[in-house]
């Protein structure tokens, strides 16, 4: 797919996304788990997604959740994106028939007094 629709987590300084998965199940070391603690502790945004995956209670599905919902959401911006495209090349396609009608009304009307004069 395209870059506009790369993971959030992955152009931020932010762990993750298995690393929180991975924290909130517990599988980090102490490093790594200490590390993110002290990110949390900054991070609204990783803060808020912690607290929604801390929430789930059947955490070794989160995974498949969150391929779904990537998936999902991708499908609906491709659409949106290839719609915009769409309308898009329209206009394009109207403009360039009115240039073309501009171009063959100029020609009919100096072709038109050029025979007059």
């Amino acid at each position: 797919m395209n870059e506009h629709f790369n993971d959030i987590f992955v152009t931020t300084s932010c762990p993750t996304q298995q690393q929180l998965l991975d924290y909130v199940q517990g599988k980090l070391s102490a490093e790594e788990q200490h590390e993110v603690e002290m990110h949390l502790s900054d991070c609204e945004l990783c803060n808020d997604a912690l607290e929604g995956l801390a929430a789930i209670k059947d955490k070794e599905k989160i995974p498949g959740w969150i391929i779904e919902m990537k998936w999902s959401l991708l499908k609906k911006l491709h659409k949106r994106y290839r719609t915009r495209r769409k309308s898009e090349n329209y206009i394009s396609l109207a403009v360039i028939i009115l240039c073309i009608l501009f171009l063959l009304l100029a020609l009919f009307w100096a072709y038109h007094f050029s025979i007059r004069h």
